[in-house]
Order: C-alpha cells, then structure tokens, then sequence
C-alpha cells in the first residue's frame, strides 16, 4: 500500500457499518473504561497497532482499547462519523481533513497536554499541527523523508557508483543524468545516447520521479533557491526560474534524456504501478525516488537494495513529510485516557514500525543521542548507509512538506495544481508555458502559512 495514495476518494458503500463500528468510547465490562482507535494502514501496521494497544491496555489496567482499522475509503467513513456525532476517541486524520476539523472543534487542543507528557515537547518542529497561538490540533503520526533507493545488481552491471548517502557528497542533477543513461537499457541492450535505442522497448529505466508528488520535488525546488510561495504565503513561486528549471529538468528525464518512464509505462495493470520494492527487485527500473516508509517493503520483499541522498542543486535538501496526523476527538468521554494513548501510541517503546522500517520517530532525541538512534536503527533491516542517508539527513536537510504548511493545499492541488503537474508529466508542452499559465490561478487561492511557532 503506497502511503501517498492513501486517500483516494471511493465510494459511499460500507459507511453504515463504519458508523456502527465507531462511537465515543464508553464503559466496557466489569465497569472498565473503553476507549476506540481508528486507523487505516498495511497488514504490517495493522499487527504492529494492535500489539502497541494491547501493550497500552497492560500498563493501563482498566482500560480497554477497541481498535477500528480501516484501510479504505478513510475520509470519507470519517466524514459520516463526524456527520452523525459518532466519533471514535482518537486515531489517524488524513491531512487534507485535520486542520479544518480542528478549526470547527472537532479536535481536542492538546497544548495544555504539553507538560504533563515531555516526550511530546521533545518532538521535531516540522511535527506539530498547530492551528493557531497554543492551539495543536494533533501531531504527525511519524517523520518520512525523500530518499534515492537503488538496485544494487543493476548499479553493479552498469559500472556506475553507487549514489552517495551522505548529503555533502550528494550527486549533482547532471551527475545524476549521466548515471541514469548508463542505466537505462532498452531491450537490445542499447543506451538512450547510443543510435539506435528504442524507447518503446526499454528494458530498464535508470530512474523514476514523480512529477505529480509534491514530496518527491518540493526538497530539489528549495535545494535550488525556489519555494512554491512567498513569505507571506500569499503569492504563488512557482512560475519563478528556480522552479520552471527543476521541472523542466523533470521533465526532460522522460522525453529528452529517455531515461525516466512517462505516464502509464509501468503500469501492470490499470493505473497501477508496482512498488518501489518490485521495480527494483526486478530491475524495471535502476533508481528510484521514493519515501523511507518503503524500507519495510524492501525487507519483506528481500531486495537487493541500498539508499542514497537525493541530488543536489544548490543546497542538499529533502522533503521531510508527515506519515498522517493523529488526534484526540472532541467528542471523546474519557479525553484524559485518550490523550495518555495518544502520547503512548507514538512512542517508539512500543511500536515496531519504527525498528521495522515504515515510521521514523518524531523525537529529537532520536537524531542527536547515539543510544537513542541505535535504539532503532541497529537492527537486520536497516543497511549500513542509513545512518548518514536517514538519520543525519533528515536532521540537517530537512524540509517541512507543504501539506502541513499551506493552507487551503487540498483544494489548490485538486483544483489547478495536480491539473498542471499532470500536463508537465504528459509533455505536450514546456514547463515553464505551464508554470506561467498556473501561477496567478494558484496565487488567487493562496490564504497563507499554517501558524507555527516554538515551544
């Protein structure tokens, strides 16, 4: 399951039986106290959330914790909870729903909570949800940052190097160009720079970008002195030369290098694309852009892998992403307890996701102290390279992702954003005619920065 699909709209079916599943927690049997979690996630996330409840449920005697797991059709099932006052206690929120659900009350502030629970005054900046002064509304489920994973059988055959995984060493665009054309073969083994290469028949891409995903390009636009709007938030960049350059250059992976496949071409079936874990196993593509959520995948799968920084322009940056909001719900009738598990839930103590590979904490103590960072990075599953390709780089190169930065962003991205990354994508026409036709429309939608401030 690809963490930034998550969110597809589906249909209406299954709501009523979402709704019966829901409810404010109440009092379960022998006059315990029942609280509900809901959630969505793999079949990984699944078993790893239930055992963190019932490890919530030991330490908290008298409390029982019903989880409601729901891997479709979230928001929508979400939406109707809310609509009928059925709430669960606390859970996942997508993104594009959290912000407005805490500005209509919907979600419990838990800036009082702050003292009573240090570890969630100890977390990342970029990880607060905050609504207004001394008003949060939730906080990221966990970090996800951009990284640039690799097949090490087809960087091998290739003779190419592998990518660096430290930033101040990362490839620069260029670098990353020429590598991609060593890598990229079509079915009689041709390059695209030599004649005769077909590109309807390509064997093995060198890379793979997205174009329509703004965490995959935001950290390469800021690396290169762009952002998508001005200080104030109230004036769309993206029409600027910094930016018009890196999506020119994203562009040009697919139609003038050949080195990036367009849309549709790795497809299996429909408008679905194997995982990251897949393309590379199979040597369908050599490199590709992709979150360090797929670290859990790579294991599964027993790929052949390894993890690089991504390419630099001027500066080495990633897109440092929130993995979902979570929540207390106003509606809860025991929003102490509620709160308890909400500090409980995210805690690496007791969660294996994060030692498994799909969560990096949102503690900064798991950047900066070596016994905190050994606590869940020295296990099989996390290659030797990770501590400089993750860990340090994360802390150091960093970007918050615009999802939990610009407001009104659901509406901007399905409304002329999205449109035009998708005609990028397809090139019919230059990035920079495209870029210039959007701007102003997006610049008309723009209502500012999320507050944030410091604790």
């Amino acid at each position: 399951m690809k963490r930034r699909d998550l969110f597809r709209m589906g249909s209406l079916a299954a709501l009523g039986a979402a709704a019966a599943a829901c409810g404010s927690g109440g009092t379960g049997a022998a006059g315990s106290t029942e609280l509900q979690f809901m959630y969505w996630g793999s079949t990984f996330e699944k078993a790893a959330i239930e055992k963190m409840l019932k490890a919530f449920e030991q330490k908290k005697q008298g409390v029982k914790v019903k989880p409601v797991f729901t891997p479709d059709e979230y928001d929508v099932k979400l939406n109707s909870l809310l609509a009928g006052g059925n709430t669960p206690d606390l859970g996942y929120v997508p993104m594009s729903m959290s912000f407005r659900l805490a500005e209509q009350g919907n979600l419990v502030n838990l800036f009082p909570y702050l003292k009573k629970y240090p570890q969630l005054s100890g977390y990342l900046p970029d990880a607060y949800l905050w609504y207004g002064p001394d008003k949060l509304h939730g906080v990221s489920t966990a970090n996800e940052i951009e990284l640039l994973w690799y097949s090490k059988p087809a960087i091998a055959e290739a003779g190419v190097a592998a990518p660096p995984a430290v930033a101040d060493q990362a490839w620069s665009w260029d670098q990353l160009v020429q590598n991609a054309y060593k890598l990229t073969v079509d079915q009689n083994g041709k390059h695209p720079d030599e004649s005769g290469f077909d590109p309807k028949q390509v064997r093995q891409f060198g890379i793979s970008v997205s174009i329509t995903y703004a965490a995959a390009w935001y950290g390469f636009l800021r690396g290169n002195g762009g952002d998508f709007a001005d200080e104030a938030g109230k004036k769309c960049l993206l029409d600027s030369p910094e930016a018009i350059q890196v999506f020119q250059n994203l562009q040009d992976l697919i139609y003038k290098h050949r080195v990036a496949p367009g849309p549709g071409q790795l497809a299996a079936t429909g408008d679905d694309v194997p995982g990251t874990n897949i393309l590379l196993k199979t040597k369908r593509v050599a490199m590709v852009v992709d979150g360090h959520w797929a670290l859990l995948d790579m294991n599964e799968s027993k790929a052949d892998y390894g993890i690089g920084v991504l390419p630099k322009y001027a500066e080495p940056f990633t897109t440092s992403q929130v993995a979902g909001a979570s929540s207390v719900f106003s509606g809860s009738k025991h929003v102490e307890e509620a709160v308890e598990l909400f500090a409980f839930h995210i805690d690496p103590r007791y969660v294996d996701l994060y030692k498994l590979g799909l969560w990096m904490p949102q503690e900064k103590k798991y950047y900066e102290d070596q016994a905190a960072i050994d606590s869940w990075t020295k296990t099989d599953g996390h290659p030797p390279e990770f501590r400089t390709a993750v860990v340090d780089y994360a802390r150091d190169h960093g970007v918050p992702d615009l999802r939990n930065r610009v407001k009104n962003l659901s509406a901007i991205s399905s409304d002329v954003l999205t449109p035009a990354l998708q005609e990028i994508e397809s090139g019919k026409r230059p990035a920079a005619e495209i870029l210039k036709a959007v701007s102003p429309k997006i610049t008309g939608m723009l209502q500012g920065w999320q507050h944030v401030q410091e604790l």
